[in-house]
């Protein structure tokens, strides 16, 4: 049994040491004031700090279980339920807590090791089910941590619903008092073992305001670098003047609307440090669509702010993948501490570089490692570039979370993209977004024509033979089509035809390789000294990836993406505008998926109307032509947004069910580790030293990664082509490809048929 205090009393404890007279174990009591207090410091900084701070004092309630002591001690015997006391301590009609409120920090408690729980749900693990099992006898110790009264807390949520929007917003303030909670809880966790075992973490990063002033002077001087004799770069000075003259505004929901080669990355930056310093936000948080092209941007802050300010964080490597029987795992107290060691789950560095899957899907999440990061969210400015890329079938969800975010929690959004969607409420009934008088680029509709640099044409239907001749009659020009599989035959078609200078670009190519295949292409279309140059690739070269060609050729899609693609003809404008031409094409043998398609659709529908496709009307009616064919049921396809209600008497909030449901990629993909490079071979070496971290490996690694599905990557493992590298320290977060002959320079790693080809073997 638990030690007893000189009045009688049992002492509890939440964490073990090492002492057998337990001089050196984490008395519960203590436990859970810190976590208290470290969840109402997070809390405080957007207006939940109380809610956030009962939650952390009644979140280990059963703790108090004296069975538990024996689990601290080590002893064999039934598991204990320690997660599920505090809720049910709140939702008993005794404690006075009022319904609702009860059962929001009910879920954010029972939540806080298994992830957040849907109220009502079959599997065992929703709130109902788990309150409504037998709970253990509790000491009566636990008393002291329940308040007498709810009201500040009530106050502080209500504060945060708006009636038309009452459970969505109720189900984010959950979310954030369950993002205080579980870094709170973890915090004080590790802070207790580190001690213990003498350690000490530098985990502080520097805070946005302090370093705002040499931010803004190194950007300042980078800007005045740029040579002003040109027009474009004074176009691009102007456009930044006149947006940074808009970071004075009240922070909310902006749109940057800026054709492609006027500089919107630099100028959303501007925009964002400057108004970060006027009204205080506590970071800027850069959200980009493609993994393809985040080292291109991360590279550029860098620079600009120096890379010990910018943490890149994207899904390339999930350390939390770790098998529970790892040494890692093992050689802890308890698992729990593990996930301690991942320091990339708070974002709370001043700048943090991401993709859009791990924004939203975060956002949406249940799992606390995803979770935990949230509340560093609040108080952020957003930046979504190429924004059109949000996916539609869960529109309507994702413009609500950013909405709750301007609206309660004190955050700056800016859709950047050089073609807006149609997100503004007037055009976007239901679930648009309030948006009028928000633009922040002067004339959008100026600046289009300013700064077009191509046209385009309609090319109809182009077979590969007719694709391979147009390149061939080309010196420099490229092919963009709609999958992996048509840019690989285009490209044994062309290398067949003898083509000179011939590139192909595609994610089957690791970022590091990919790297240098962009600086060979930039090198050959440089006009002091051009060299043949005919690339064909899919669309990953139409954001973030800055090419300049005199022509090019892109298969029917959404408009969007021809915009994009357009963009990488003339871009530097050196060359006549009427040689610089974008061709649309149909390709009769390989006809684009589903949902492309059906955006070509909408593309050629605008086309026929007469419009200029490069026009800002045209690109208007587009979107909406797009949105108002999908409607509403398509654009939140699993109807997420009816998965949280609030009906002002009690709530109903499916979190887990969301968080599976919610999902930007459909297939989702897994990491393989291509280790040609002589720094990837010293990285993959590395894994098996037992005192190297996997975090900072992982990151290492990720420019050396391919992604590709999971099957496929099992296929390979199982035919002895790759495995996990250290698995008994690593897990399952490090599989590396063993067989050489499946990489290979022009088309990157060839995985289909890995039980018996080679790229070396292959056969087209």
């Amino acid at each position: 049994m638990s030690e007893r205090t000189g009045e009688g009393a049992m002492t509890h404890y939440a964490h073990s040491g090492s002492r057998a007279d337990r001089a050196d174990w984490q008395k519960l009591s203590d436990h859970l004031l810190c976590v208290e207090r470290l969840a109402q410091e997070r809390g405080a900084a957007f207006g939940l700090g109380a809610a956030a701070g009962l939650a952390g004092r009644l979140h280990d309630l059963g703790k108090y279980d004296p069975a538990f002591d024996r689990v601290l001690r080590g002893e064999p015997g039934p598991v204990v339920d320690h997660s599920t006391a505090g809720g049910r301590v709140l939702l008993d009609s005794a404690s006075g807590c009022p319904k609702p409120l009860a059962e929001a920090l009910a879920q954010a408690i029972l939540g806080h090791h298994a992830g957040l729980p849907d109220t009502n749900g079959a599997d065992g693990g929703s709130v109902v089910t788990r309150i409504a099992r037998p709970g253990a006898a509790l000491d009566a110790q636990w008393r002291a941590h329940v308040p007498d009264d709810f009201n500040a807390v009530a106050r502080e949520v209500l504060h945060k619903l708006r009636r038309e929007k009452a459970g969505f917003d109720f189900s984010v303030a959950t979310r954030m008092v369950f993002s205080c909670l579980v870094d709170a809880d973890f915090r004080d966790t590790e802070a207790f073992y580190d001690a213990l075992e003498g350690r000490s973490r530098d985990r502080d990063w520097p805070d946005l305001q302090s370093l705002l002033p040499a931010f803004r002077a190194r950007f300042d001087a980078h800007m005045a670098a740029f040579d002003p004799a040109t027009d474009l770069n004074r176009l691009r000075a102007e456009i930044l003047t006149q947006v940074r003259a808009k970071a004075a505004l009240p922070p909310g929901l902006f749109t940057l609307s800026v054709p492609t080669g006027g500089g919107k990355t630099l100028a959303s930056l501007g925009f964002a440090l400057d108004h970060a310093a006027r009204h205080g936000h506590r970071r800027i948080l850069y959200a980009i669509p493609f993994t393809s092209i985040i080292d291109q941007t991360v590279q550029v802050f860098a620079d600009l702010l120096g890379a010990e300010n910018v943490l890149e964080h994207h899904s390339a490597i999930e350390i939390e993948k770790l098998r529970p029987g790892s040494r890692e795992v093992a050689d802890t107290k308890d698992r729990s501490r593990d996930k301690l060691r991942q320091a990339m789950e708070d974002w709370a560095a001043p700048v943090v570089v991401t993709t859009n899957v791990q924004l939203f899907e975060s956002l949406f999440a249940a799992r606390p490692s995803r979770c935990r990061k949230l509340h560093n969210i609040a108080g952020a400015v957003i930046v979504l570039d190429e924004a059109q890329c949000l996916p539609r079938k869960l529109l309507l969800p994702t413009l609500a979370m950013l909405d709750t975010l301007c609206a309660h929690y004190g955050c700056t959004v800016v859709l950047c993209t050089a073609t807006q969607p149609a997100f503004d409420s007037g055009q976007l009934q239901p679930g648009g977004l309030a948006l009028a008088g928000r633009e922040l680029a002067p004339d959008p509709v100026a600046l289009a024509g300013r700064l077009r640099r191509a046209r385009i044409v309609q090319g109809g239907a182009m077979a590969d033979a007719s694709l391979v001749a147009a390149l061939a009659a080309t010196p420099q020009g490229f092919v963009i089509v709609n999958s992996r599989k048509h840019a690989l035959s285009l490209y044994r078609a062309a290398e067949a035809a003898g083509l000179e200078g011939l590139i192909h670009l595609t994610t089957r190519q690791y970022p590091a390789h990919r790297r240098a295949i962009i600086a060979d292409i930039r090198t050959r279309l440089d006009p002091k000294n051009p060299k043949p140059c005919r690339l064909i690739a899919t669309s990953l070269i139409e954001a973030g990836v800055d090419l300049d060609f005199p022509c090019g050729w892109r298969a029917e899609a959404g408009l969007d993406s021809v915009i994009q693609a357009a963009g990488r003809v003339n871009r530097e404008g050196k060359r006549p505008l009427e040689a610089s031409v974008l061709t649309v094409f149909s390709a009769p043998d390989n006809a684009p998926p589903g949902d492309v398609a059906q955006l070509a659709q909408a593309m050629q529908s605008v086309a026929r109307g007469g419009c200029d496709l490069l026009d800002p009307a045209a690109i208007r009616r587009w979107f909406e032509e797009v949105y108002w064919r999908a409607g509403p049921k398509r654009l939140d396809a699993e109807g997420l947004i009816d998965k949280f209600v609030f009906n002002g008497a009690a709530t109903n909030f499916a979190f887990r069910t969301v968080a599976e449901r919610y999902r930007m990629i459909d297939s989702p993909m897994v990491p393989v580790i291509v280790a040609r490079e002589d720094v990837a071979c010293d990285l993959v070496e590395r894994l098996s030293n037992e005192w190297e971290k996997s975090g900072p490996l992982a990151r290492a690694l990720q420019p050396f990664t391919v992604q590709i599905p999971h099957a496929a990557r099992e296929t390979l493992r199982a035919n002895g082509k790759g495995d996990f590298e250290a698995p008994n320290l690593r897990g399952d977060a490090f599989f590396v490809l063993g067989d050489g002959g499946l990489y290979h320079d022009d088309f990157g790693l060839w995985w289909e048929q890995a039980d018996y080809l080679s790229a070396d073997q292959e056969v087209v």
